[in-house]
């Protein structure tokens, strides 16, 4: 048992994953209110001691991530005004991460508004995995974690699948190909890239191109984030067009926003794998979608940094 000046809190955005994170730690989740007032403003109230403690946060800012980012940012308020002497962010999904750049005039760089939001609440350390831009550490003026997903996805194929000596990792766009290619090395696999071209406006995604080789072979998608599924979708046509003999895919976030369970339900996609960063019960029951839990390498990562010890010594590949 850790001892007592480790403190967890949760608020309503993946309470699974933090009694994941609680049972693997041996420690209860703080006695922690987080509901509404009755015109919809957050309500939090942390009903048992913090003081001198180093408090993790355990919410994901996913959807509805508006509701969810406030909650966080109350936690983290409320532990600092107790007297917390550290409190840790642990966001395991950061919202808001594709808003990362200014890609066309007049618009926000989102990511970075939610790291000032963040640092001002009070947090003193984030814990986050598989940023959509690696970048956005460089948004935070405190120490960032970012855990990779890239060794929990190979080690799962590795494991799981039938038939990988006939497998090619294929990165859905050519900025995903770093992590597709830490996956397909880990494997000693082939790497294949879809270059694809989004509308203006970002909303419509063609596939133009596959680059690499994929003709009879096991297709394995590997992205970060899975929303609408529209993109997986395509991606996966194309592959088979191209004459691979199966698609599967690989996600670290799966939001399943939309209608994106039955797209992907209706899709050639033969198996659809994401983490539980995000967790929806209707995507575990869909039969297509597989999860896979990172509550216990959480819950190792926060106890290296709760004793003050090196986290990139505790996965491999890292």
């Amino acid at each position: 048992m850790i001892g007592q000046e480790l403190k967890l809190v949760t608020g309503n955005a993946n309470p699974v994953l933090a009694r994941e994170v609680s049972s693997s730690l041996g420690i209860d989740l703080c006695d922690a209110a987080v509901d509404r007032f009755s015109d919809g403003e957050v309500r939090v109230r942390i009903r048992q001691t913090v003081r001198g403690a180093d408090v993790f946060v355990i919410q994901p800012t996913c959807p509805p991530v508006n509701d969810h980012l406030m909650e966080l940012l109350l936690i983290i308020d409320a532990a600092r005004r107790a007297s917390a002497r550290k409190v840790i962010a642990v966001i395991p999904y950061y919202g808001y991460a594709r808003q990362d750049r200014k890609q066309t005039g007049r618009v926000p760089i989102s990511a970075r508004l939610v790291a000032n939001l963040i640092e001002t609440a009070g947090a003193d350390r984030v814990l986050t995995m598989d940023l959509h831009a690696g970048q956005i550490q460089g948004f935070f003026n405190i120490p960032v974690d970012n855990l990779r997903a890239d060794w929990i996805f190979a080690e799962h194929i590795r494991t799981h699948l039938v038939g990988i000596e006939n497998a090619v990792i294929v990165s859905p766009d050519a900025g995903g190909a770093v992590r597709a290619r830490m996956v397909a090395e880990q494997l000693d696999l082939p790497l294949a890239i879809l270059e694809k071209r989004r509308s203006h406006d970002g909303s419509v995604v063609d596939v133009m191109n596959v680059i690499g080789d994929v003709r009879s072979k096991m297709a394995i998608l590997v992205d970060d984030i899975l929303a609408s599924g529209g993109t997986l979708v395509k991606a996966a046509r194309r592959l088979l067009d191209d004459g691979a003999a199966e698609v599967r895919a690989y996600c670290t976030h799966g939001l399943f926003s939309g209608d994106a369970l039955g797209a992907l339900a209706n899709s050639p996609l033969k198996q659809v794998v994401v983490t539980n960063t995000i967790f929806r019960e209707q995507a575990e029951k869909s039969g297509i979608v597989e999860y896979i839990s990172v509550g216990e390498h959480l819950a190792k990562t926060i106890h290296r940094i709760f004793e003050d010890k090196s986290v990139s010594h505790l996965f491999p590949h890292y």
